[in-house]
């Protein structure tokens, strides 16, 4: 990855459909013959591009080293061919900065970054947060809203605030919200890329002016399935999921699918 100085101007493409991986293990420890085989299955199904240590890798509960393990295997095996959006986010600005930093080093392209978890920001506060990641960092940012998850929802004026910050180049949007998904749609400048976060609602958010969706794999929902077909992937089966929390759901169809390797082994 060649690291450049970003502006607003200067925001990287994100557009179709991005894979959330699962983290494979064997016996406690990470399974990487399955993890690359995952990352070629993928590859070879189409997709835009990969995103490991998101909430389907099960990243908080993660060692740092097999954080770092994971995302260098993504990257040495997608070699090039994809862009890798590593998932950096915690609860804590300066340990954010740190991974989303480390990334970088890792080779990743870009840094999928969570709002902060458990401390209920206020807006003020996760403008603020990440901001100052934008400022520490030369990686592309992708904002990720999960309100489900993290018990705080970052609202469309402070999305649109945070796309005044050089380096933060899009957000995917699991707010639940199409009316939320829109007004930030309506309001971004030219650029920000809007990718859906919710695998059920991709085909909605793209007909309001979304450019992708950042899925879950090994999918046979209908309807998320029509909405991957709309990013340009031309076997949407492979990667998408169900409706099941995840990543219980991805693992029972790996299994099925993938007679060499067992990955309903959760940390």
């Amino acid at each position: 990855m060649t690291t450049m100085t970003l502006t607003t101007a200067t925001r990287p493409a994100f557009t179709g459909c991005y894979t959330a991986l699962i983290t494979p293990f064997r016996n406690g420890e990470l399974d990487i013959p399955a993890l690359r085989t995952l990352v070629e299955r993928q590859i070879l199904g189409g997709v835009s591009g990969l995103v490991p240590c998101g909430t389907t890798g099960e990243t908080p509960a993660l060692s740092t080293r097999e954080w770092e393990t994971v995302v260098s295997t993504v990257v040495e095996t997608t070699q090039g061919r994809v862009p890798v959006i590593a998932g950096t986010g915690s609860n804590g600005t300066a340990s954010t900065i740190e991974r989303t930093q480390r990334a970088q080093e890792l080779g990743a392209d870009a840094a999928l970054v969570v709002t902060p978890y458990y401390n209920k920001p206020t807006q003020e506060g996760l403008f603020q947060h990440f901001a100052a990641i934008a400022n520490a960092t030369d990686i592309p940012l992708v904002l990720y809203n999960v309100p489900g998850r993290t018990s705080v929802n970052m609202m469309p004026e402070t999305v649109l605030r945070l796309t005044t910050v050089p380096g933060i180049a899009a957000i995917k949007e699991a707010s639940g919200s199409l009316d939320q998904a829109s007004q930030i749609l309506g309001e971004a400048p030219e650029g920000f890329a809007v990718l859906s976060g919710d695998d059920s609602l991709t085909l909605p958010i793209m007909g309001v002016g979304g450019v992708g969706v950042v899925g879950r794999i090994e999918a046979l929902d209908r309807v998320g399935a029509v909405g991957i077909a709309a990013c340009g992937a031309p076997d949407p089966v492979p990667v998408i999921s169900g409706m099941e929390p995840r990543p219980c759901g991805e693992r029972g169809r790996l299994d099925r699918k993938d007679a060499g390797h067992r990955h309903d082994q959760l940390r």
